[in-house]
């Protein structure tokens, strides 16, 4: 056998350097609340010490948005590094064009291995992959069904483990020596409606979660829109299938008749003495609101743990493989999520909750432990991102901005000052009407353009966005200033005329 000598050594890990693997994990409805990183008020009833430790050993992002705070929307965002408008995707009933330009085909022309497991939630099969697996739709919890090549297979678990499963196998597949890989692990929790897998059913039980604030919000001082939407705990949440309260004996639900039977005896032995309990208790008005609020708080935070698991599954296979030193970990959601804040749960507003969404990054020898980056960032830019990191070159179809220049935490002078986001779906699945909008670092202006309403809120004085001050004469300079900034970014951002601002 032939040695590897110095040379040809130092040459191999030149190559490594220009070309690292890059993981890219995706949760959906991943809220910053939940996860400790972000000092968020969820991870300290629940932890999140995987997922942190991408943060600690590598950068947190403190000001990432979405373009569009929905599911496919957003995942579309991700990979092309466009706006909606641009590629297609304006809200959950689109079909991605698998056609256009994306990061995964462009790394695969670079030389790049290419993978996806999990949710893809683009309607149309993914194209720049080698390897897929993907859930159909929102896909299930419990013995998941994923599209492949070959058709569609069941494999028996709970979603979050099978995915991991997934990934590892495809892991202990690539070879350092050959081509360079991008993966990306998209898990469905914790979406909607939140089932905790049979190890984590009992988990958190006795604790109680604190309310935010705003639990009992009145929409005051606001446009319409936030007292007129459908995604309230109060009336929207759906006692059987959200907290799980169904009587079983009227017909179980199809996601209960896809368990195994003992998955089904585990589920069964948690959720009817809850059910029993529950009758006796005949909850209406705030209270019946508050014990929604825990119940849903509850399954949605065994969900994420689930998830932080499982991404410590994979971290601990970085590491014991070898992988680690020459592979970027990027962790991340599709967008953020409401926790009980203004009496929510769900996303599609502009507002902080659902606008802001984690963004966390791990590259050994390139990012310092512990960097803080709080240039303002969006998923558009993730796209750019992945080619930069890989040295493929630039795609300038893409609108998004490669986020390496602010790893060493400082901001160039030239980066962006301001974000735009622009909201379709409507008017169903709950009521949210269509807007865009202007962020800057301090302020943030909002435009239901179907009704002409507008709100502006003062982030620093106003982080929960309470009382809009859009009328406020004190804020008029500021307001003209934000207007001509939305004016000159849907320009930018090429928005078709008749979705644009006439100022």
């Amino acid at each position: 056998m032939v040695g590897i000598g110095p040379m040809m050594l130092s040459s191999i890990q030149a190559v490594e350097a220009q070309h690292p693997n890059i993981i890219y994990i995706m949760s959906d409805d991943h809220a910053l609340q939940a996860i400790g990183a972000y000092d968020g008020w969820a991870a300290k009833v629940s932890p999140t010490p995987n997922i942190d430790r991408i943060a600690k050993e590598g950068a947190i992002f403190k000001n990432n948005f979405c373009a569009n705070s929905i599911c496919g929307p957003s995942r579309a965002c991700v990979i092309t590094g466009k706006q909606s408008h641009m590629n297609g995707m304006l809200d959950n009933h689109s079909k991605f064009d698998g056609s256009q330009v994306t990061a995964p085909k462009l790394l695969q022309k670079s030389g790049y291995s290419t993978a996806i497991f999990g949710k893809w939630h683009l309607v149309s099969n993914p194209t720049g992959f080698d390897e897929w697996m993907v859930l159909p739709g929102q896909g299930d919890y419990y013995n998941p069904d994923y599209l492949t090549p070959e058709g569609k297979k069941r494999l028996e678990g709970y979603v979050p483990e099978v995915t991991t499963d997934l990934v590892i196998d495809y892991l202990k597949r690539q070879k350092s020596d050959e081509k360079p890989f991008f993966l990306m692990c998209h898990y469905k929790a914790p979406h909607r409606n939140w089932m905790p897998g049979p190890k984590y059913l009992n988990y958190l039980d006795g604790v109680e979660i604190p309310e935010p604030s705003n639990l009992f919000d009145d929409y005051a001082n606001r446009a319409k829109p936030a007292s007129q939407q459908d995604m309230s705990i109060e009336r929207t949440m759906n006692i059987a299938s959200d907290l799980k309260l169904a009587d079983y004996s009227k017909g179980p639900p199809a996601w209960f008749e896809r368990m195994n039977p003992e998955q089904k005896k585990l589920w069964t032995e948690k959720y009817v003495p809850v059910r029993i309990e529950f009758e006796k208790k005949n909850l209406s008005g705030k209270e019946l609101t508050k014990y929604k609020f825990q119940r849903y708080m509850e399954d949605y935070l065994r969900c994420v743990k689930a998830v932080d698991d499982n991404v410590g599954r994979i971290l601990e296979y970085l590491d014991k493989s070898g992988l680690a030193a020459n592979t970027i970990v990027i962790y991340s959601s599709d967008q953020g999520f409401y926790l009980g804040e203004h009496g929510w749960f769900d996303k599609r507003w502009m507002y902080e909750e659902s606008f802001r969404m984690p963004l966390l990054m791990r590259w050994p020898g390139k990012i310092k432990p512990g960097t803080e980056i709080s240039a303002l960032t969006q998923n558009i830019d993730f796209a750019p991102t992945f080619l930069d990191a890989s040295g493929a070159p630039p795609c300038n179809e893409m609108q998004g901005m490669s986020l390496l220049p602010l790893l060493d935490g400082k901001t160039p002078d030239n980066w962006r000052k301001s974000l735009y986001y622009h909201y379709y779906e409507f008017p169903k699945p709950h009521n949210v009407p269509p807007h865009y909008g202007v962020r800057t670092d301090k302020y943030k202006l909002i435009h239901y353009y179907k009704t002409d309403e507008w709100e502006m809120f003062d982030m620093e004085k106003d982080p929960h966005e309470m009382r809009s001050i859009y009328s406020d004469p004190s804020y008029s300079e500021i307001r003209k200033e934000l207007e001509s900034e939305l004016v000159r970014l849907q320009k930018y951002y090429q928005v078709p005329e008749d979705l644009r601002w006439k100022k």
